[in-house]
């Protein structure tokens, strides 16, 4: 079994890279739930969604999130109505958040709507948010204490960050089979998602940086760090102020204490070199997915790189 850590753009891109080279029952995704908020009173999950309509074919190649071709008429009439409108839930999106609200509203818990939304599109990879527990990435900022969404979406990441917090994480337990997913794992790859804001809120849940810390198989990560920028949003400058060098060398050290390989691109190479020589096996190839043959290429090297021949 192929078990990824992911969240977020990047994160979704490669998972549909490996979903075009492994069989769908052998792959397992472990999402953040950090971003999830409350909105119109429905329960959103952005980067479950995101992998949803990924592995589904409806995933937006343009804007990265939401569903393909949609239309925003619900959007701009709760405007009309003086509703918040920073937000933006496409029509056919919004089914999604209703049908998930009702589930839960039901007595569901996050993991079985995660399922049974899989499901109805008919989706046969296991798709796992991080913890069924509320946990909530908030942000102190020069503009006062923000909320993830609120700080990347309706501010665009614009305002100084001092501090990182994951509230409720102390309390939450990983989501059922997160722990045996690691345990039972092939093969792990931390997807190219910001270190911080997207794999952070995993890592803090109880018991999963233990259990990678004890996994059998080896684990990789791709660097969404290219050339010593992000390749998309505030990773840099979010590592930067976590102490952590905005490299594939502050990559290595997130995850320094479970990590096998690092895969990182080409650009970084004379990095890659000083990194081998402090023993850390680092291999380089084009990590940019800007297409279907770049995703499919990248998730083969991933999984070359931990030993495993895909299909």
């Amino acid at each position: 079994m192929i078990l990824v850590f992911t969240g977020g753009t990047g994160g979704a891109k490669l998972v549909q890279g490996l979903h075009q080279i492994v069989v769908p029952e052998d792959l397992t995704v472990i999402v953040n739930t950090g971003d999830d908020l409350d909105w119109w009173g429905l329960h959103v999950s952005p980067d479950i969604d995101s992998v949803l309509y990924a592995l589904a074919g409806l995933l937006s190649p343009d804007r990265g999130w939401g569903v393909d071709k949609d239309s925003f008429r619900c959007l701009e009439r709760m405007q009309q109505l003086g509703q918040p409108a920073w937000f933006a839930l496409g029509d056919l999106d919004l089914a999604t958040h209703l049908t998930r609200t009702a589930m839960l509203r039901a007595g569901k818990s996050l993991s079985q709507a995660t399922a049974e939304l899989a499901a109805k599109v008919g989706i046969r990879v296991r798709v796992l948010p991080m913890s069924d527990d509320p946990v909530a990435t908030v942000l102190d900022t020069a503009k006062g204490t923000l909320k993830f969404q609120e700080y990347f979406v309706r501010e665009r990441h614009q305002v100084e960050v001092r501090r990182v917090r994951f509230e409720g994480a102390h309390r939450a337990r990983p989501a059922p089979d997160v722990i045996e997913s690691i345990a039972a794992a092939e093969t792990i790859i931390f997807a190219p998602s910001n270190p911080v804001t997207s794999i952070g809120p995993i890592l803090s849940v109880p018991g999963i940086r233990d259990a990678l810390r004890q996994a059998k198989a080896p684990i990789a990560a791709v660097s969404p760090i290219v050339g010593g920028a992000a390749v998309s949003g505030p990773a840099a400058a979010l590592m930067k102020m976590m102490g952590w060098p905005s490299t594939i060398s502050g990559i290595a050290k997130v995850y320094e204490d479970f990590l096998d390989v690092l895969i990182a691109d080409r650009a970084d190479e004379p990095e890659a070199a000083a990194l081998r020589s402090g023993g850390l096996r680092v291999l380089c190839t084009d990590t940019i997915m800007n297409s279907p043959a770049s995703r499919r290429a990248l998730a083969r090297f991933a999984l070359e790189a931990c030993g495993v021949v895909p299909q």
